[in-house]
Formats: C-alpha cells, structure tokens, sequence
C-alpha cells in the first residue's frame, strides 16, 4: 500500500517539475525523498497529505492505486476467507512447508480466531470485524485492516519463531541420507482421481517426507504404462486395474508392477450429452450409444460393463465403448462424437459447467466405496529403492488422509486448480471435492462422499476387479488365481503399516464384502459370484 502511495506520490512530483520547466534543471535533490525538488517543497506538500489511514486510502482510491477489480474482490470476499488467506500468506511467507503447518496450528488451536487470539490476545477480533459491504466506507476499512493485520502478522511471524523448525513436534525429522534417491518423477493424470500425488507437491507432503518430486503430467493411460515399461519414470498415478493387467501381461508385455495405496474412492460418473436430455432413465435406454472409457483396463469400463449387463444389454454388441484420453471427452461430446461417457468427476461436472451435458448417475451409486486409481511402482524399482518407496508411499497416504477430511476439500481444490496440475475451475473442482453440485437436470444436490480418499488397499477390490476381467474376456480364465493376485499384488499389509505410523486407524482385515447396486460379492467364493453374475444377466 505505501509503496503504491509513493509512486503516486513521486507522479505528482514529475508532473509538478514539469509545470515549472527549466526549474527542474536547477532544483536540488530532497534529502528526504531523494527526488530532484527543493526539501521544502516536500515537506509543504506533504502537509496537504492526509494523515489518517481512512483518508490516506480514500485518496488513494481515488489516484487509481486500487483498480475496481480489487475493489469488487474486497466487496465479495468474506471476513473468514480474509483471515486465513492473510495469515497464512504472511505467516507462511509463500513457504508450502510452513503454511501446511500453519493450517496445522490453526486446527490445534481450534480454529482461525483462536489462533489469533494466542498471537495477538483478545484484541485480535478488532482487525477483521468489519462485514464487507459496497460502500466506499467499508472497502476503506476494509484495506486499512489489511494493512493493519499485514503489520501485525509480519511482526508476530518475526519474534524470534521464524527459524524454528517446521517439524511437527510428535515426528521425526527425515534424514534424507537413509533414502536411495530423493529426487524422482511420478506420473500423474489430470483428474481429481490423482488429488493425493498432485496436492502432495504443493501442500509440501512430499517434502515433510524427505523427497523432491518432480510430477509429470499424462494424457492417456497408455502413455503412462509405456513410460512406466521404459523405465522412465519412479512411480505412477495408475488405473486401479492397470497393475493387475501390466502384471499379468494383459495387453502388453508383462511388467509387474505394486498397488502399494489407494488415491481415491468414488469420485467418477456417467455424463451424457444434452441432446439426450429427458429421454435417459435407465442402463436400457444407452442401447446404440457411443461412451467413451478411459482405458480398457479401468474400473470406468468395468463398472460400465456391469451397469450395462444389469439391464440386459450385452457392452460388447449393444453399444460402442471407445477408448479416450479424457481431456479430450468434453470436446468429443460437444461435437457429437460420442453420446455419453463414464469418467472422473471433474469432467462429469465439467460438462454440466459447461452446458454441453447433464450426469446420469454417480459411480458410487453403482458400488460403494470402489477404488478408481492407485500409487503404484514396479516391483524392480521397489527392491532398488526400498527406503525411498516406503517414504513415497506414506506421503501419498499422508497426503490422502488429509483429503479425505471434508473440511479440507477446498483448499485442495484450489492446490490442484493451476494449469501446471489439472487446469480446471475452482468451482468444478469444489463441486466435485465437497460433493455439492447441480447435476445439468435442474437438481442442486449435496452427496459428501460424491469422492472420498480412503487410501487403504482392500484385497476384495482386486478379486472384484479379476472377476470382471474374466467375465469380458480381458482376462483368461485358467490365469485367474484370485486370491494370488491380491495378495502378490495390492501391497495391503504395508499400507496399513504406514497408516498407523501417521497416526491413523486403517482396517485390520484384508477382504471385505463388496456391496454393488445389483449384487455382493464374497471375496471368498470369486468363482460363485461370478456364474451368478452369467446367470441372472445373460452376460
């Protein structure tokens, strides 16, 4: 603020030397200001200057300093917001690291106005409790108390706590020198399905955790996979399926690969476009569409399967799924290319957003709680690096705890809004974070677990998943040993380990009955579930 009062000022200077001409050729320069005019005429015109904070900044409102923008900003944002984006913006000096600790503080304190009661004492609330309103008055207060909570935060960040460690208190600081490497790249997709590997770069959990990572960003899963083959890459955002498949050979060479955590639960759905609006009520009515999947070992095209087979359509014959990477679906739906498809979220919102279509129906309306991507890494790398691959594995489970806590689901949504992540709107990336959303058919709903992130590794998950991959054909069945491929693959036991050592309560089972929309399935008995499944669907 005064900095932008200064260059205001030294403006009036300039114009002022230059009604006087060749005067300025003979003026001395200001011992006070520097500038080339007399010290008494600084000091005659800083006379005319307003002395209080109000008037200081009503003229500079009206010098421009302020653009309207900000104005409009001041006007809408809310006394809450303010608070927490100044305190960690100064309190956390643009350091990740110390503002997750921060946000960290403020929860242990039990809340933002407790924190500031601990730093400023029961004063604190005389510099935010002004509501913003559109007066001239108001947004006067208001950037005056900016100004006055900047101060005041500044010098509270610099009594001699600045330099202390941003450790939290009841952890061990990470020696990086027992880790075989610190600096790696993971792959990542840009889909609210991979917000634990994105967030975990920008909300400083890699970092917490003795690594430097490098993300890379993907637009199809085959490019992942082959990077992952090539040896590329250290570790990967993948399709829950995709480990079991790349194991087992399915279509590529085999590569064995570890799901060592899950990302996220939830969080896909089935848009269709708006040239079907009102004439979609069930699986029956998709027959003759196009639908895009992501991948054909993908539990979006699993689930599609299953939802399909449940009304008597047969995927294979009765409609047409076709592989795309999923930046391009908006694109493809827009141009008619394809009716409808089964995604991540944020592009199911995106569509509504977008007024191109309208959600069908959630994921996890049609199973509960069913896994979509996973952290994994080959079991090469692992062996290679096994002190690095534990420390990776349990700052992407850090990192999926926190957001699997609602009331951080925002601040995540805007950690991996930027261009360099998923390049999204906040307010797509909200709706599908915090579960509150208008569906494109003219509800407003509220579905908190609309995604979830719940990062424990089930090994039912992947007998479901290899009883799909028999039942379409993906899968032979003489290869389908199902207790094997769970317990060889899904890296349950670890996860859980890792969990506790964070603190946290994961499951002590490894299998658990899942519940779909038409079915259960007992991990126990894969083969039964399966001719079940043939034998009441024809398919």
């Amino acid at each position: 603020m005064f900095l932008n009062a200064q260059n205001s000022t030294a403006k009036q200077w300039e114009d002022l030397s230059c009604d006087r001409g060749d005067v300025q050729d003979l003026a001395l320069k200001c011992l006070v200001c520097g500038q080339f005019h007399s010290t008494a005429d600084h000091w005659k015109f800083m006379a005319d200057m307003p002395s209080q904070p109000d008037d200081l900044i009503d003229d500079l409102l009206k010098m421009g300093a302020y653009n309207q923008q900000a104005l409009d900003i001041a006007d809408s944002i809310s006394q809450a917001d303010l608070q927490k984006a100044l305190f960690l913006k100064m309190a956390g000096g643009g350091n990740a690291k110390r503002e997750r600790l921060v946000n960290e503080l403020i929860k242990q304190a039990g809340g933002l106005n407790e924190a500031f009661r601990a730093a400023f004492g029961h004063r604190s609330s005389e510099f935010f409790n002004d509501t913003i309103r559109n007066s001239r008055f108001t947004r006067r207060q208001f950037l005056r108390n900016v100004a006055i909570g900047a101060a005041l935060v500044t010098l509270a960040s610099c009594n001699g706590q600045q330099q202390a460690s941003t450790t939290p208190p009841d952890k061990e600081p990470i020696d990086p020198a027992n880790l075989e490497k610190t600096e790696l790249k993971v792959a990542f997709l840009p889909i609210t399905c991979a917000s634990p590997i994105i967030m975990s770069d920008p909300l400083g959990f890699y970092q917490k955790h003795g690594l430097n990572v490098e993300l890379q960003k993907y637009s199809s899963w085959s490019v992942v996979r082959d990077s992952a083959i090539a040896g590329e890459l250290d570790a990967y955002h993948m399709l829950a399926p995709m480990p079991i498949a790349m194991t087992l050979g399915l279509g590529s060479t085999a590569f064995p690969v570890k799901l060592a955590s899950i990302e996220n639960n939830n969080g896909q759905g089935i848009a269709v476009a708006n040239k079907h609006k009102g004439q979609i009520n069930s699986a029956a009515d998709f027959k003759g569409f196009t639908i895009g999947i992501p991948y054909d070992y993908s539990n979006h095209n699993l689930i599609l399967r299953y939802y399909l087979a449940s009304a008597g359509l047969n995927p294979d014959t009765d409609v047409k799924t076709i592989v795309l990477p999923p930046p391009d679906a908006i694109a493809k739906m827009a141009t008619g290319q394809i009716d409808a498809f089964i995604l991540p979220d944020n592009f199911t919102q995106r569509v509504v957003h977008d007024d191109i279509g309208f959600i069908h129906i959630l994921t996890k309306d049609i199973w509960q709680g069913h896994p979509c991507c996973a952290f994994t890494a080959s079991n090469a790398w692992i062996e290679e690096h096994p002190n690095t691959f534990r420390a990776l594995n349990k700052a992407i489970i850090d990192g999926a705890t926190y957001a699997n806590k609602p009331e951080n689901r925002k601040e995540i949504a805007a950690a991996i809004a930027p261009r360099q992540y998923l390049n999204q709107p906040v307010e797509v990336l909200e709706a599908v974070m915090t579960g509150k959303f208008t569906d494109g058919q003219g509800n407003n709903l509220d579905i908190p677990d609309r995604i979830k992130f719940d990062p424990y590794p089930w090994k039912s998950f992947a007998t479901w998943i290899s009883t799909q991959l028999v039942r379409w054909d993906y899968l032979p069945e003489e290869k389908a040993n199902y207790q094997e491929i769970g317990e060889q693959i899904f890296l349950t036991d670890l996860a859980r380990e890792l969990a506790e050592e964070l603190g946290a309560n994961p499951p002590q089972e490894l299998l658990r009955v899942e519940k779909l929309k038409f079915d259960e399935l007992d991990p126990k008995q894969p083969q039964a579930y399966l001719k079940e499944q043939i034998d009441k669907f024809g398919v």
